[in-house]
């Protein structure tokens, strides 16, 4: 029986992962909702960039890395991400496909990150990275602790997101370990970094969301009418991303390291299916049916 607690202690770089992604997913792959839908595919559409932007502010302190362990992390850390970047690279052609203006929307968040780089230090730029490397994790444990999450979602997608989300957790404290051990950067700025890196974020999806419906052809006030019906879902007492703040304030906390929060439920499920068949739509399958069954 496979424990729900295993830790997630092993970064794996897994590559040449096929989601069978292709022309036959529906436009509305999420409970054929434009608004969830968009929301999820404006946030991943920033991923290629986002990952190449965190790749280059920990390399930024590889030469400092003195302990052998953090330094074969973080060559895992770039293989990983480097990854992620592929992947989705591939869904964002299936959304240009579409119509998505997925090429306007990838050179304005290249521009705003290349202005991070410009405007920060480079030890900033690393906090903000492990900023966005918290976030992103516990968005990851939030989609698929609890099986209801992405219920209704196109099976690809989804299994997509898993893999993604099981890799977030594997390297959820290489940044922040390169950040304090060999950055040097104290309380002040980590959580200034998680405060703005945060809002970012926040801003990120809901106007990349606006830009895609937008595309769509849903005008301002239809659109405004899916951002209130969303409201709760997104940020209600149960909501989806209000459940997060727990763990987001955790980071504020002195001594704080992404290890206090405890890894996602049923990774070890996900482990053990990929293990035996190295197919990543079966290994979400046994993450979704653990969750479940719970």
């Amino acid at each position: 029986m496979i424990s729900q607690t295993a830790t997630a202690s092993k970064i794996q770089p897994r590559e040449h992962m096929d989601f069978q992604l292709d022309e036959t997913i529906p436009k509305y792959w999420f409970r054929n909702d434009p608004f969830k839908t968009r929301l999820l595919d404006g946030m991943q559409m920033s991923f290629p960039e986002g990952e190449r932007y965190f790749i280059t502010c920990v390399r930024a302190f590889r030469a400092g890395i003195s302990d052998p362990t953090l330094e074969q992390q973080v060559k895992d850390f770039i293989r990983q991400e480097g990854q992620h970047g592929l992947a989705h690279t591939k869904f964002n052609t299936l959304l240009a496909q579409q119509g998505m203006p997925v090429s306007q929307v990838i050179a304005f968040h290249k521009k705003q990150l290349e202005r991070h780089l410009e405007r920060f230090s480079p030890a900033f730029n690393l906090a903000m990275t492990a900023g966005f490397e918290h976030f992103t994790a516990l968005m990851a444990d939030a989609f698929f602790t609890d099986a209801s999450v992405l219920a209704g979602a196109d099976h690809r997608v989804k299994s997509l997101f898993a893999w993604h989300a099981i890799e977030e957790m594997e390297h959820k404290s290489v940044a922040f370990d390169v950040m304090q051990k060999v950055a040097g950067v104290g309380y002040a700025r980590r959580t200034a970094a998680m405060a703005y890196s945060t809002l970012l974020t926040v801003r990120m999806m809901l106007g990349y969301c606006e830009a895609l419906l937008k595309a769509d052809g849903f005008g301002w006030w239809a659109r405004k009418r899916m951002l209130l019906a969303n409201l709760g879902w997104m940020y209600g007492v149960n909501g989806v991303f209000s459940a997060l703040l727990p763990k987001i304030l955790a980071y504020f906390k002195p001594g704080f390291h992404p290890t206090d929060i405890p890894d996602m439920r049923y990774y070890g499920q996900w482990i053990e299916s990929f293990r035996r068949t190295e197919d990543p739509l079966k290994a979400c399958d046994a993450l979704v049916d653990a969750a479940r069954a719970a």
